[in-house]
């Protein structure tokens, strides 16, 4: 193969490689001295805020784990104090539940012994009540009897010597 008849590009001479070479060596401290640093800097940059952003997420990840904690406790408080709650309403609606049975046995006992107390006076008063009819027919019966026995006045005479006599007697 030969190399004579290849173009030029291909096959630099002397001159255009030492000038190729010094413009290489230009831009490479050109870039060293400016880009390379600018470059290197955006990257610590880049890799500060990559690992801020990841501490910062870890932070977040403890607080929502805490956050989630509190909640639980908080949860398991309110749970607490509505256990509490209803154990406590539990405990009023027996005692008024039991107050209530109290009243209403003792209303019940002061109804009761009013009632007998009623029926006892009602009682007594329809005795005396029986006891004056009984007293007033006693007496109209002994009355018709005596003015029949005593209609003549003989039988009179006879039963005012016996009356005396007993009077007489129990002296």
């Amino acid at each position: 193969m030969d190399f004579t008849k290849l173009p030029s590009i291909l096959t630099p001479d002397l001159g255009l490689l030492f000038w190729m070479l010094l413009a290489f060596l230009v831009v490479f401290f050109v870039l060293f001295k400016y880009g390379f640093p600018a470059i290197v800097n955006m990257v610590e940059g880049r890799k500060q805020y990559i690992d801020e952003s990841l501490k910062k997420a870890h932070e977040a990840s403890e607080r929502l784990q805490n956050i989630k904690q509190e909640g639980e406790a908080i949860l398991q408080e309110a749970r607490d104090r509505q256990a509490q709650i209803l154990k406590e309403a539990t405990e009023t609606r027996d005692a008024i539940v039991q107050k209530a049975q109290d009243q209403a046995r003792n209303e019940g006992a002061r109804l009761l012994s009013e009632a007998k107390a009623e029926i006892e006076s009602e009682k007594q008063q329809a005795i005396r009540d029986i006891r004056e009819q009984v007293a007033d027919l006693s007496v109209q019966i002994a009355e018709k009897v005596l003015r029949e026995k005593l209609s003549t006045d003989a039988e009179q005479m006879k039963m005012i010597e016996r009356l005396l006599d007993d009077v007489t007697a129990a002296k």
